[in-house]
């Protein structure tokens, strides 16, 4: 009896997110080094190109997101992306024995609810159904309903990334976190696209000369990238307990939306198994939910001034010597 796709999409997506879930802990520990090197991402710095464990984050990051990309090509993203909660439970253990980043009894209940989550979404996900080709899923990509979602989340891109990064990129979470989730989303359907394309092609229907072969693979690389930006941005800044289930719930529900508007993936199923499935997800969030609570939160960076002078009472205080000291590097 052969395995069915929808059973290779699952096995790839739970590795998918053993490689993810790690990544994030291994990319935190370089940032921190660079950050006590005197170069933080979250301002503009680039040192953490130069710490081998950053480096060690993303190769592990890049073979979670090939399974991803190849779970994608066998599974429907209703199913895949989902369990992308399980790099959460992943992380925020391994933050805790890594980071010291406690987590409290009740974030196990949180990781409990995902798991129950993820299994009933299992159960119910709808089969794959793959187009015969790369113009059927432009067809798909220029569909009015489709073209709407793609200009409404461009839109909130441009307004989050000029607007209010600069006034609360630093405070505020979800505006990193915003700009990675919408991104994402129409990231995914776009990796997907290339999928089909690269399984078409090697089942002996080539699908590389279309030209939407190609939009599909430079959208994708183009917004890969900007994720990556923003990412590092949003673990440099805040905690890494916190980044992982916020990203998860905003991009899962993004990708979500996103794939059943443009794959129709839901189209056939019955109101029964896309109740299940919407319960499933649910659950998912209030696991997630429960772990951003519970967990606590990254000291943030002191800020102060010091001054003093060399103490000789027989100079005025126009001539003594001043030091003055500035930043946080000195309150360690």
């Amino acid at each position: 009896m052969g395995v069915s796709d929808n059973t290779r999409g699952l096995i790839l997506a739970m590795l998918s997110s053993l490689f993810i879930g790690t990544s994030f802990i291994l990319k935190k520990k370089g940032l921190k080094r660079a950050a006590a090197a005197g170069s933080r991402a979250g301002f503009g710095g680039y040192a953490y190109l130069l710490e081998p464990l950053w480096w060690a984050g993303m190769i592990t990051m890049i073979a979670g997101e090939v399974a991803n990309f190849v779970a994608y090509i066998y599974a429907p993203a209703v199913l895949v992306t989902p369990l992308g909660a399980l790099s959460i439970i992943i992380s925020a253990c391994l933050a805790h024995f890594m980071l010291k980043e406690r987590l409290q009894k009740l974030g196990i209940l949180g990781c409990v609810a995902c798991i129950v989550g993820s299994i009933v979404i299992v159960i119910h996900a709808p089969q794959e159904r793959t187009p015969n080709s790369v113009q059927e899923v432009w067809l798909l990509a220029t569909q009015p309903a489709f073209m709407i979602y793609v200009a409404t989340t461009v839109s909130m891109v441009l307004v989050l990334m000029l607007h209010f990064e600069p006034l609360y990129g630093q405070t505020n979470i979800l505006v990193y976190l915003g700009i990675c989730s919408l991104m994402g989303a129409l990231t995914v359907v776009s990796i997907k696209a290339v999928g089909i394309a690269i399984k078409l092609t090697l089942e002996g229907v080539n699908q590389f000369g279309y030209a939407q072969t190609w939009f599909f693979l430079s959208v994708a690389t183009i917004f890969v990238i900007t994720q990556l930006n923003y990412l590092n941005k949003a673990l440099d800044t805040f905690n890494a307990a916190l980044v992982s289930p916020i990203y998860y719930v905003m991009f899962t529900t993004l990708t979500i939306i996103a794939s059943v508007i443009m794959f129709k993936d839901w189209y056939g199923q019955n109101l029964s198994s896309i109740t299940s499935e919407l319960c499933g997800f649910i659950t998912i969030l209030t696991g997630t939910l429960i772990l951003h609570m519970t967990r606590e939160e990254e000291p943030g960076t002191t800020t102060g001034t010091i001054t003093w002078y060399d103490g000789d009472q027989s100079k005025g205080l126009e001539e003594a010597h001043f030091i003055t000291l500035r930043g946080s590097d000195y309150f360690n």
